[in-house]
């Protein structure tokens, strides 16, 4: 089955001013096709995770997100070196970003660990 939409942005590296840009005009689309609020904000919440991700700790990248009858893909994929320890950073908690991100309010080490538990809700 082909997508009956497929967009593909770009995820600037370190550029907070457009961090979360791809997902929120993600969320408007989906909006605007009357998706369940409910997938609409989980798919939100996950893919502004990794978009995150991608500016903070990936160098930058894109997001390719394809909409479908029945369901939504979203591929975000960065520049970055990769995560040496996955299960390390699957934790709660855990982040390797430096401390003026932090000081942003990002870097809480929460990414990919909400990531997972969206994921597993929506199936």
């Amino acid at each position: 089955m082909s997508s009956l939409i497929r967009k593909e942005y770009d995820i600037p590296a370190n550029d907070f001013s457009r961090a979360g840009e791809a997902s929120s005009n993600v969320r408007k689309l989906l909006t605007q096709l009357g998706v369940n609020p409910t997938i609409i904000k989980r798919t939100s919440i996950a893919m502004y995770e990794a978009e995150l991700n991608a500016v903070i700790h990936g160098n930058g990248g894109k997001a390719r997100v394809e909409i479908f009858e029945d369901r939504i893909e979203i591929l975000v994929y960065d520049e970055g070196p990769g995560i040496a320890d996955i299960e390390l950073a699957m934790q709660e908690g855990y982040s390797t970003a430096p401390d003026y991100i932090r000081e942003m309010g990002f870097g809480a080490g929460m990414g990919l660990s909400n990531i997972k538990k969206i994921l597993i809700n929506l199936l």
